[in-house]
């Protein structure tokens, strides 16, 4: 039965000797928690742990689609549909989503993640066509114009195609390569990095009735085969990044362990991603019914995130998240 690894990151001073760097990243950890899915867990030095484990929690990650993977990036959500869940309709027009680019980019976003298809709980699928219709000009506009690195989320190759000829420069999908057979050899085609999330069942069901033996375990273990899988099609570990899938096929609790035990996920030695931004659960929680009142609990997730070692985060929100973030490093690493 497999053991999982856990680390405990840290970042203040002084720094015990034995210490160990987080996936390459100022943080550190000393301790980690270690647990098997029949036994209670466990807090064990590290020097305890695997070899082959501590180099994966260790190695500093490569930078994917020009982003330094030693320190937290932030992804800008650009959604050109008419349906997502807070800002259905608002970008969908080609000017509006160039524009809101612009912003984007003016606020700090290192990456913008543009989609075509609503992939909030109860969405229908899409046409590919129309789907390539709505994503494939603004992702050319912003290319010629900002510069700023482009990720397209999609599950469809022929979307992907689109979008890496209009020049996006990552694929982010939903359905972690599984709804698409030609998703993933395209992607080793073209040499573009990905990125690989978790979810359970589809939008259209994956929120009727989610249940896990152990939401942790059970998201990590279907992230690691995601991975073998994808470098078996010809894609490097060292440009697949992973996402536990915050909303996708879990109840508030279920999001909220995954969130607890975030750095759990360093173990499978991939930049990490977290998308949690907005979404219902914060809503729950704090009493914003609104999709666009959420920005105060996207940002407390956002923090959590960071503190845990993630690589990037995806938000609505970049200009007041950058602002927490250079905050956060300002006291825990005293960044200018």
């Amino acid at each position: 039965m497999s053991t999982y690894y856990r680390p405990l990151p840290r970042s203040g001073l002084p720094r015990p000797a034995g210490a160990l760097p987080l996936a390459g990243s100022p943080l550190w950890f000393s301790d980690v928690v270690a647990q098997d899915r029949t036994s209670a867990a466990s807090i064990v030095p590290a020097a305890d742990v695997p070899g082959d484990v501590l180099e994966r929690l260790t190695a500093p990650r490569a930078a994917i689609a020009g982003c330094d993977m030693s320190r937290t990036s932030l992804m800008g959500i650009l959604n050109v549909t008419p349906d997502s869940f807070s800002d259905g309709g608002r970008f969908a027009s080609h000017e509006a989503a160039l524009n809101h680019a612009r912003q984007m980019a003016a606020d700090g976003a290192d990456i913008i993640d543009v989609g075509g298809e609503s992939t909030r709980p109860g969405a229908d699928t899409i046409a590919i066509e129309e789907e390539i219709a709505r994503v494939a000009v603004p992702i050319a506009a912003i290319a010629a114009e900002l510069g700023v690195p482009i990720s397209i989320d999609t599950r469809k190759a022929a979307v992907a195609e689109a979008a890496l000829k209009a020049g996006a420069t990552l694929v982010n999908d939903v359905s972690g390569f599984t709804y698409d057979p030609d998703l993933a050899p395209l992607c080793a085609a073209h040499g573009v990095p990905v990125c690989v999330m978790h979810a359970q069942g589809d939008p259209q069901t994956m929120q009727d009735a989610p249940r896990y033996d152990d939401v942790r375990f059970d998201v990590y273990d279907f992230l690691d085969a995601r991975v073998d899988a994808l470098v078996r099609a010809g894609i490097a570990r060292d440009r697949i990044i992973v996402d536990p899938g915050i909303g996708f096929g879990k109840t508030q609790e279920h999001n909220l362990t995954l969130l607890r035990d975030l750095s759990l996920f360093h173990g499978l030695g991939c930049p990490i991603l977290l998308g949690a931004s907005r979404k219902k659960f914060i809503g729950t929680i704090t009493g914003a019914g609104k999709a666009d009142t959420r920005m105060p609990g996207s940002i407390a997730v956002a923090l959590h995130a960071a503190s845990q070692g993630v690589q990037v985060i995806r938000v609505h929100d970049v200009l007041e998240t950058r602002q927490a973030l250079s905050l956060w490093r300002a006291i825990e690493f005293g960044e200018p």
